[in-house]
């Protein structure tokens, strides 16, 4: 679908004006082809474009809905939050956020949203027994679409102002249950999955278990990305969760990890080391290979479909690479976990070994307080300092 052409200026004879109609509404800008009426005409243009194509003059915005709010905000977040140019996992958060609102409230001017309906929806969240500091970041989320409108001269400020006056849910002052904090996996239950996994996602566990990555960081891993001009190689991911604010991450490759990776780097530079469609082929080829009964000549004439909906990617995405996990615990019957505690193992070994400031190196964070958030304190230390002073 093409976008809608920027409306133009034009020569309104009767009357000697510029005009120029947006929302099928004219704007008469001053006399024809003067300085004036061109600056007036380049003014209303910028806001029609800064508002994402549609002007919302102030004797609407008495009318101007919650669900008018959340569409426009919604196509502005489908073009902003993006991974892989594709709508990433902010904007899925910020549609769950906004739900409750489109339900319960689409029909309500926005100047009369106010903190009773935002606490409204915020019970409602605790009632479904969401954790604490899970309805904290969705009601920041909700605020951030008002401010958004404040910017864009949707919403009026005194809302926002209001919105911001309630206060964030207090540890011990809720009903709503608190989040178990993250903890690293048992080694054990890492072992036993990784041999009911396929070989691409037991490459990428053991080499976040040994360098920390995040999970976004090792499904996108390349060739041409990781640096084997010294000793200890040096992968410099083309995106990174702290990319957007300027940050620079690397991570750092020892022996081990060379070792475990240097078999997926026999491909082309820009290829994803670990594929998708090639675990899938590996799979299928093992599960032919077993096969007990013989192909029908109607299944052997089988092709693939040219466009499949489910046809694999040629990288995992952190969903997929979860969903492959959970697949091989299943198998291995052990408790659950995710590929993000294998972080926190990084972290917790880092720490006990070397020290907090190297673990603060090798996870790429900014400061410490947040490196003691993964690295777990390593409690058989303090119990042996302790028995040793008596």
């Amino acid at each position: 679908m093409s976008k809608q052409r920027v409306p133009s200026y034009r020569h309104h004879r009767p009357s000697g004006q510029a005009v120029v109609t947006i929302d099928g509404k004219d704007h008469y800008l001053g006399k024809w082809n003067t300085k004036i009426s061109r600056c007036e005409y380049e003014r209303l243009i910028g806001e029609w474009l800064a508002n994402g194509r549609r002007l919302t003059p102030d004797s609407q915005k008495a009318d101007f809905r919650i669900c008018e709010l959340l569409k426009a905000y919604l196509d502005f977040a489908k073009g902003y939050y993006l991974d892989d140019g594709r709508p990433g996992k902010e904007y899925v958060c910020m549609k769950h956020a906004s739900n409750p609102l489109l339900e319960y409230y689409s029909r309500t001017p926005v100047i009369e949203f106010g903190p009773l309906a935002l606490k409204a929806v915020r019970q409602r969240w605790v009632d479904a027994e969401l954790t604490r500091k899970h309805i904290n970041m969705r009601v920041n989320r909700i605020r951030r679409i008002f401010k958004w409108g404040v910017e864009n001269e949707l919403v009026p400020s005194s809302i926002l102002h209001a919105l911001q006056a309630v206060a964030p849910l207090k540890r011990g002052r809720t009903t709503a249950p608190e989040s178990e904090p993250v903890r690293p996996v048992p080694d054990e239950h890492v072992d036993a999955v990784l041999p009911k996994v396929s070989r691409q996602v037991a490459a990428m566990i053991e080499l976040q278990r040994l360098t920390g990555m995040r999970p976004g960081e090792v499904v996108i891993m390349r060739p041409c990305d990781v640096d084997r001009s010294s000793k200890v190689w040096v992968y410099t991911p083309v995106d990174h969760k702290t990319a957007y604010r300027g940050h620079e991450r690397h991570v750092y490759l020892g022996p081990k990890a060379q070792e475990i990776l240097s078999p997926w780097l026999l491909r082309a530079p820009e290829a994803f080391c670990f594929s998708a469609k090639e675990a899938e082929a590996e799979r299928n080829a093992v599960r032919r290979q077993n096969r007990k009964t013989p192909m029908t000549p109607s299944q052997a004439k089988r092709k693939p479909k040219a466009k499949s909906t489910r046809a694999k990617r040629d990288a995992y995405d952190v969903f997929s690479y979860r969903r492959a996990i959970k697949y091989g615990i299943a198998l291995a019957k052990v408790p659950c976990w995710h590929p993000h505690q294998l972080r926190h193992n990084c972290a917790t070994r880092m720490r006990r070994e070397f020290g907090l400031d190297v673990a603060q190196i090798i996870l790429g964070h900014r400061t410490a307080d947040v490196t003691q958030v993964y690295a777990e304190v390593d409690r058989a230390k303090a119990i042996d300092v302790v028995t040793k002073a008596g």
